[in-house]
């Protein structure tokens, strides 16, 4: 591969990434820069409000409405569905 065409192609590349960066939104860039804190996660039923807090990130599955996380109190894995706020800590 010649130089100028490994250098165009890392041109195109950098640009690629930069256009990628910019097009997201700031909750998108909140979502993926959220591993390592912590959340409090709120499940609401009819009567109660349960409170988690997670010891990282709370994770949805692809075609899922429910959340799974880590809970710092008990450090077993917790998963939850129905109406539930998270919130970062």
């Amino acid at each position: 591969m010649k130089k100028t065409n490994f250098y165009v192609l890392v041109f195109f590349l950098v640009l690629t990434i930069m256009a990628m960066m910019v097009s997201c939104t700031d909750a998108t860039m909140s979502k993926l820069g959220g591993y390592g804190d912590t959340f409090t996660v709120k499940v609401l039923g009819p009567d109660t409000i349960i409170t988690y807090h997670s010891t990282g990130k709370v994770i949805s599955e692809e075609h899922s409405d429910g959340y799974y996380f880590t809970n710092r109190e008990t450090g077993k894995l917790i998963e939850v569905s129905g109406n539930v706020i998270i919130e970062q800590e």
